[in-house]
């Protein structure tokens, strides 16, 4: 090894390690994307609905109560799994009338747990956001969240 570097030695070993670690960055984050695209979400059932009900969640700032695959507030459960704990895939009408019930018949009035508030949501409005639950729970999260409880 040399014992002293040149500056242009210092220069080139500089701006190849930039440029060798802008590559890898970039490489990655394509990666990334390419993942989300095919793989993680399900864009064929994207619909009008589910846009409507994200929509739904957005306007009543349910995020800022609940978690949804990991992210936001973790007063309330995690709803990015509560079609499939509602038996959706199994028996989505079914699922579907227990959700909109539930979200319904809030807040329950049982002391000692938390209360959501009602918030008086359309028939349009509830299939909407059910559709939107639906549809974030065939997200391939990698096993997140760890358990089915939420």
């Amino acid at each position: 090894m040399w014992e002293t570097f040149t500056k242009a030695q210092a220069r080139n070993i500089f701006y190849g390690g930039s440029l060798f670690f802008l590559l890898i960055f970039l490489a990655l984050t394509a990666h990334s994307h390419w993942y989300m695209v095919s793989r993680s979400t399900d864009a064929a059932g994207l619909t009008d609905s589910v846009a409507r009900g994200k929509r739904v969640w957005e306007k009543h700032a349910c995020i800022d109560c609940h978690t949804i695959l990991g992210e936001g507030a973790y007063f309330a459960p995690e709803l990015g799994n509560v079609w499939i704990r509602y038996g959706g895939p199994e028996d989505p009408e079914t699922a579907r009338e227990l959700l909109k019930a539930w979200m319904q018949s809030q807040p329950s009035g049982i002391e000692g747990r938390r209360q959501m508030p009602q918030f008086n949501l359309s028939d349009q409005e509830l299939d909407d956001l059910v559709d939107f639950l639906a549809w974030v729970s065939r997200t391939n999260t990698q096993g997140w969240p760890p358990n089915k409880a939420g």
